[in-house]
């Protein structure tokens, strides 16, 4: 590796993994290293960038401020891994650009992307004399391996998966998971607070069956890890990314049935003014038991708060907590996404609009 190569370390994992609590944790914990981000999630609005782009810093330092806004790239029009050419060659060579400025670049991947073309991409003139992969992470659900699934809730990432008219790859889930397993350099066991000792034992035998014995595998709480353990491995991936052979090769330029696809699943913004948090939740909670909701995430503007309050629901479970103060040019309203089968946006306006409003 040429030491004056920007290291770039691509994260993968499905929805609901924890990839974006993870980069959130690496970017606090690097204060003065100047990270650029590119984040491809899937959705109209992109909450996760979002969070990712208020999450505190320390900015006293200058080299840490200069990071700001500007140190984010968002590729929203589709997987990653099928838009190399068109979005994500051209965000590297800006980066190459202003390579001066840079000691390090995070790719967080949506959940659906294959790595081994993203990795492929940094062979190419222009890229591979300035950029080199650090490592491929694949960030896995713990709970959800040790209890034979792939994901924590598969129907969404199928959702996910049906409702990307960009995608031009149809993998199962399970070949999905291969793909991103065999390209990893490191594996991180999400959530292992939440597995016993024989269920860790599970989920190691399921991954060290997947990867070469020299994949690193670390097990991690709250998407919190040291930074030396993610960052710093210079495995230098595209130089080994040709040998990896796995369901992409066959599987590209196959594409859905994106008509039918839609006529199943649905993704919508739900745009709200000024809400009492309590009355957002509990109507949020009703309309996930009336509804098949798998997902619900976003943020609110509540009464009298001077911080915007973020709200997460997978499955039954919502998690709500303030994450940062408005910005005094910014629209104080409430924006969230929601993914799932067979629901109306019309209607679930309508309730929300009825329920805020009484």
């Amino acid at each position: 590796m040429q030491l004056n190569k920007i290291p770039t370390t691509v994260v993968t994992g499905f929805l609901g993994s924890g990839k974006t609590t993870l980069l959130s944790n690496v970017l606090k914990q690097a204060a003065g290293k100047r990270i650029a981000v590119i984040v491809n999630e899937f959705g109209e609005l992109d909450i996760d960038t979002d969070l990712l782009r208020s999450c505190p810093l320390d900015c006293e330092d200058e080299s840490s401020a200069q990071r700001g806004e500007d140190g984010f790239y968002e590729l929203a029009n589709g997987c990653i891994c099928c838009t190399v050419e068109e979005e994500f060659l051209p965000v590297m060579e800006q980066l190459v650009a202003r390579r001066d400025d840079i000691d390090h670049i995070l790719i967080e991947t949506s959940g659906l992307a294959l790595p081994k073309p993203l990795v492929q991409a940094f062979n190419w003139p222009g890229i591979k004399e300035h950029c080199t992969v650090d490592a491929v992470i694949t960030v896995v659900d713990g709970p959800a391996v040790a209890a034979g699934r792939f994901a924590h809730d598969e129907e969404k990432v199928q959702a996910q998966r049906l409702a990307d008219e960009s995608l031009d790859h149809d993998p199962s889930l399970q070949e999905l998971l291969d793909d991103q397993l065999s390209a990893a350099d490191l594996v991180v066991v999400s959530k292992n607070d939440l597995l016993d000792a024989s269920q860790r034992e599970r989920v190691k035998q399921v991954i060290e069956s997947e990867v070469e014995s020299s994949v690193k595998i670390t097990y991690i709480e709250n998407g919190e890890a040291a930074l030396d353990v993610l960052l710093g491995l210079e495995a230098a991936t595209e130089a080994r990314i040709e040998d990896v052979h796995n369901h992409h090769d066959h599987h590209h330029a196959h594409g859905h049935d994106h008509d039918h696809a839609h006529d199943h699943f649905d993704s919508f913004v739900v745009k709200l003014g000024e809400v009492d948090a309590d009355s957002l939740q509990d109507t949020l909670e009703e309309l996930v038991e009336n509804n098949n909701i798998y997902r619900i995430k976003g943020f609110a503007a509540v009464n009298g708060k001077p911080m915007r309050q973020v709200f997460q629901v997978v499955g039954t479970r919502l998690d709500r907590y303030f994450d940062r103060l408005w910005q005094p040019d910014e629209l104080r309203q409430t924006q969230l996404v929601f993914i799932g089968k067979g629901i109306s946006k019309d209607q679930i306006e309508d309730k929300l609009n009825a329920a805020l409003t009484a």
